[in-house]
């Protein structure tokens, strides 16, 4: 695969695209962020980064932690976590109470906000600090030993975050939820607040893309998990658009409100791409052009 050939059309694709959409406002930290940015890049399994554009700024990595706290709680071998959130697409905002007040406080999946604190709760329980652990995770995939929870970005979180608190209260009514819902959600704020640079996520990702091997050569999942992971990643990962995404892009993807979204290739790579403007649904309008022509230029899509 010629790999700079790949990010060099990418780029060329995605020019007019950047600075598209809006960003995240509603989280005022994220709100002050420069829209008019733009990075790529491509991590493969043998440990090549090829990229362009703004990949070495950094951003907050918001909903794509997600990914990272699932593998750590599987890694537990902890399937008892299966039988506190289901594994299906919502169809609904990953910030929805509806369907969580239907469903008794079970969440549809992992990967919007319900499921993910209570994946973060899990964790929490399970290592005793969920953000250590996850810091530990990213620092030694990343290589940068002083990756780090932005604090102005935590404190955004914390500031405006009553609806997650309304969502872990109500999962604590019916029960689901193991630790003090303001513990969980310290950790659960902090943990969407690591400060990453488009390159270090696709380093991230690539321990996903190896089937649960790590940079180190050590295994953190079983083969299965990671399957399933990457299973989940493309129905539920942009939240309700990904049906949207399978279909243009037709990778696993996990997406940010920080503009940044992370792809995976089975056994070849992992992708990263960030633009601070997003779609309705909250997914990067210039990172969804970037990945689409990946796709259809590597021809490296799943499906």
């Amino acid at each position: 695969m010629d790999y700079p050939h790949v990010v060099e059309q990418v780029l060329s694709a995605v020019q007019p695209h950047i600075g598209a959409g809006q960003v995240a406002d509603y989280i005022p930290d994220l709100a002050r962020v420069d829209p008019k940015q733009f990075g790529f890049a491509v991590a493969t399994v043998d440990g090549k980064v090829f990229s362009g554009g703004d990949v070495d700024v950094p951003f907050a990595i918001e909903s794509i932690s997600k990914v990272f706290a699932l593998a750590l709680v599987l890694s537990q071998r902890d399937t008892k976590i299966w039988d506190r959130v289901r594994r299906e697409p919502s169809g609904l905002a990953f910030n929805d109470l509806i369907e969580l007040e239907i469903e008794e406080g079970i969440p549809r999946n992992p990967f919007i906000n319900p499921g993910a604190i209570v994946v973060t709760d899990q964790l929490l329980a399970d290592t005793g600090d969920a953000v250590a652990a996850l810091r530990a995770l990213l620092r030694a995939e990343t290589g940068n030993a002083h990756l780090e929870v932005d604090s102005v970005t935590a404190e955004s979180e914390l500031r405006t975050g009553d609806r997650n608190r309304s969502i872990a209260y109500l999962m604590s009514s019916f029960g689901n939820m193991l630790s003090p819902v303001d513990l969980a959600l310290d950790h659960y704020f902090r943990q969407c607040s690591f400060s990453i640079t488009c390159a270090e996520l696709a380093k991230a990702g690539l321990f996903i893309a190896r089937h649960g091997v790590r940079a180190d050569g050590s295994r953190l999942l079983e083969y299965g998990d990671t399957r399933h992971i990457i299973a989940l990643m493309a129905t539920c990962g942009t939240y309700d658009e990904a049906g949207n995404f399978a279909y243009r892009v037709g990778l696993p993807i996990k997406s940010g409100v920080g503009g940044g979204m992370l792809a995976i290739v089975p056994g070849h790579c992992a992708v990263a791409a960030w633009g601070p403007g997003l779609d309705p649904k909250g997914n990067s309008v210039a990172g969804g052009v970037a990945l689409e022509t990946f796709a259809q230029v590597s021809e490296l899509a799943v499906f």
